[in-house]
Parts: structure tokens; C-alpha cells; sequence
């Protein structure tokens, strides 16, 4: 399940005019980066929420894409809750649809079970990349435990990680959740209070969380370097000939104008960017307002 159903306050003003999950990263939404990887080991069936601008995701559904709509924003364990029905039976992995990472699925998904054949309890796993002790979203014991979170401890912490905003739940944790809440929050936290132990399997790789504009654009620009392009280009959108175009990425239906060098810049679909510019992301029109540009430091 990918959970695209936030408000993405963080990424203001962008989320005024696209929902952060819709977000460009290269040359698709940041959510599609999600289903290629779960498409790729064969996930099935996909799911995914929606609520804040619900209507921007239709254009680009894939036809095998469960949607589930929430009229009332129900939170990230009330999102998976509501879903039940249509994620039948089984493990489920729960993906934030503003993170563009490529895991080792498999890898995760092996780890999972090894923990729920140890265990009697309900699983759950957490997948992170690891940070400085003390740092991070999270601290885990030398035995790959969560005992940080939240500023709350449970136990030693031998290192930190950062969560990745992906994880495995069983089908019994699933069952589990509440009608609204959050998965951190009103799931993770209880469940450690009671001693619950909950692995974490580490990332090694990059990966990026699109939750502010400097981190965006971070992950464009992480992407061009990924797939070796200089720059992308969408072939719908309009430049000027006396245009150039350096380590940016321009998506569909957006315009260049002036001459000079545009360079780790972001143009989004529909807006309009002037030429000569560095580190900066281009909005569309909203409200009324002719297309906007960030200043990214």
C-alpha cells in the first residue's frame, strides 16, 4: 500500500497546486517511483490512498492501482485499516508515497518472516538507513530492536537510523489497527510500551523523502546523477533556443524563456522559468497567480 493521502505542509507552497505524492522526480511522480519497485517483485494487489487534491492523481493512475479515497483524512494506520478489504490476505508492505528509494525488497521481506517464525506476536518491520548514535528517527539495540523513539527508550541503544517511512506489517497487525491514527504514533509507541520487539532492516543505499522543497530538489538532482543524464527534458515542454539546460530536470507542459544557462533547477508541470537561473524550482499558476519560483539555498 502506498499512502498518498497527506496534506505535504512541509512542501508548501507546491502542495498548494500538487499533492506531494504527484511531485516530479525525473521523469514520473515521485508515487510511481514506489509501484515500480513493488511492480517489480510482483506485489500484488497495489493500493493506494487519497484525499488532499484527489482529483490531481487520475491522469496518472495505473489501471492496476486499487484507490481508496477518504473523504476524512484518516491518518497512516487508519489509512491501512480502511484499506483492509481491498489488500486481501497477508503480509502488506506500507510505502510513504513522498519516499523515492530503491530497497532490496526481497531482503526486507525475508528478514520479516525470519522475525515472525521467531516470534508468537504479531510482526512488523521497519526499514531505515543508518546515522550517527544519538541521531536519527530511531535507536536500535545490538540485536536490530527499535529502543528509541519519539524521544522515548526501551533498552540500549548500540546505533541510529533513520525510518525510512517503509515497512512490513502481517496481516494480524493489520487487523489490528485503529479506524484513524497515526502508525507511529498510535501503533508503535503503544506497542513498545507493552515490550513488543521490533526489528529494523538497514538501507545501505540512498534514498530520499521529498518532504521539503531543498529535499526535492535534492532528489531530482540525485536521480539525473542515477540514470547518467546530464538534464531531462520532457518533450512537451517549450524552450527557448537561446536556452541552456544544465543538471535540471523540466517536466511536461512547463516553458523556458530568455537565454542563458539554467542549472540545478527544478521546472514543475505547467510553470514557467526564466532563463538565466541556478538552484531554483519553478511553480505553476495558482489562485491566480502567474507561475512562481523558489529560491532553493
Amino acid at each position: 500500500m502506498i499512502l498518498c493521502a497527506g496534506f505535504g505542509t512541509r512542501l508548501r507552497p507546491i502542495t498548494d497546486v500538487i499533492p506531494k505524492p504527484l511531485v516530479p522526480v525525473g521523469d514520473r511522480p515521485a508515487f510511481v517511483h514506489a509501484i515500480d519497485q513493488l511492480r517489480a517483485i510482483g506485489a500484488a494487489p497495489l493500493v493506494m490512498n487519497t484525499h488532499h487534491r484527489a482529483d490531481s492523481f487520475s491522469a496518472v493512475l495505473p489501471p492496476d492501482l486499487v484507490v481508496e479515497h477518504e473523504e476524512i483524512i484518516l491518518g497512516t494506520a487508519g489509512g491501512v485499516r480502511n484499506a483492509e478489504s481491498s489488500l486481501g490476505h497477508g503480509d502488506t508492505i506500507v510505502w510513504n508515497g513522498d519516499v523515492v528509494a530503491e530497497p532490496d525488497l526481497w531482503a526486507l521481506l525475508n528478514a520479516h518472516y525470519h522475525h515472525h517464525l521467531q516470534s508468537s506476536k504479531s510482526a512488523l518491520t521497519l526499514l531505515a538507513s543508518s546515522m550517527p548514535v544519538g541521531q536519527g528517527t530511531l535507536g536500535i539495540s545490538s540485536e536490530g530492536f527499535v529502543v528509541r523513539l519519539r524521544g522515548e527508550t526501551f533498552g540500549r541503544e548500540s546505533r541510529a537510523v533513520d525510518f525510512m517511512g517503509i515497512q512490513v506489517l502481517s496481516e494480524d497487525v493489520r487487523s489490528r489497527l485503529p479506524m484513524s491514527g497515526c502508525l507511529v504514533g498510535d501503533v508503535l509507541l503503544p506497542l513498545l510500551r507493552e515490550g513488543a520487539k521490533i526489528p529494523v532492516f538497514l538501507h545501505d543505499r540512498e534514498w530520499d523523502d521529498i518532504g521539503t522543497p531543498q529535499a526535492l530538489l535534492r532528489a531530482n538532482l540525485r536521480w539525473l546523477k542515477r540514470t547518467g543524464l546530464s538534464s531531462f527534458v520532457h518533450p512537451n515542454a517549450s524552450v527557448d533556443p537561446g536556452v541552456r539546460i544544465h543538471n535540471s530536470v523540466v517536466c511536461s507542459g512547463s516553458e523556458i524563456r530568455g537565454q542563458g544557462l539554467v542549472e540545478k533547477s527544478l521546472v514543475l508541470p505547467g510553470a514557467c522559468a526564466s532563463a538565466p537561473c541556478e538552484g531554483v524550482i519553478a511553480l505553476p499558476p495558482c489562485g491566480g497567480r502567474d507561475s512562481r519560483v523558489l529560491e532553493i539555498a
